[in-house]
């Protein structure tokens, strides 16, 4: 079962099936998918949303879909595929919720959960290097840069921050 966590202004919980409308939306916009790989279809996209859920089954975490006032604005959590260079929060939200801080603070809700319900040591976020805005985020998170990691074809900043009472 999906937890469902709240912050201030955000609702993050399970995926519905009626989210891949919206988030279609969402990863159809070249300027919100362009350090992500590119745009993705809405066949795409119901398959990443399948994806997302299968994580939460498999590893008991995973990312959530957010929503602001009842409306999906993207997806921000925890996540570790094999072959990932470490248990990631990470964030992706439509242009429209972009400048309002939401990924902030919904990542800071993941680093909480991280911290308290999963007893990690340290976070990752995977940043291309030209992307100032997700390195902002980071930053607010308290990560520094520390490595590299190949993620489509292209070289991505690790991000990292340990535990605060390790």
């Amino acid at each position: 079962m999906v937890p469902t966590l709240t912050t201030d202004r955000l609702t993050m919980r399970g995926w519905r099936e009626e989210d891949a409308a919206p988030y279609a939306e969402i990863t159809a916009d070249p300027e919100v998918m362009r350090f992500m790989g590119g745009v993705l279809g809405p066949e795409q996209t119901w398959r990443e949303i399948a994806l997302f859920a299968g994580h939460w089954e498999l590893r008991g975490y995973g990312l959530w879909a957010v929503e602001r006032e009842g409306a999906l604005i993207g997806r921000v959590g925890l996540w570790r595929p094999d072959g990932w260079p470490g248990l990631e929060v990470g964030w992706l939200l439509g242009r429209g919720a972009w400048g309002h801080g939401y990924a902030t603070e919904a990542a800071r809700a993941s680093v909480d959960h991280a911290w308290r319900e999963l007893g990690a040591e340290e976070l990752i976020s995977l940043i291309a290097p030209e992307n100032s805005a997700s390195r902002r985020v980071a930053e607010r998170l308290g990560m520094r840069p520390g490595g590299e990691f190949d993620f489509h074809g292209r070289l991505h900043v690790i991000h990292r921050v340990a535990r605060p009472d390790a």
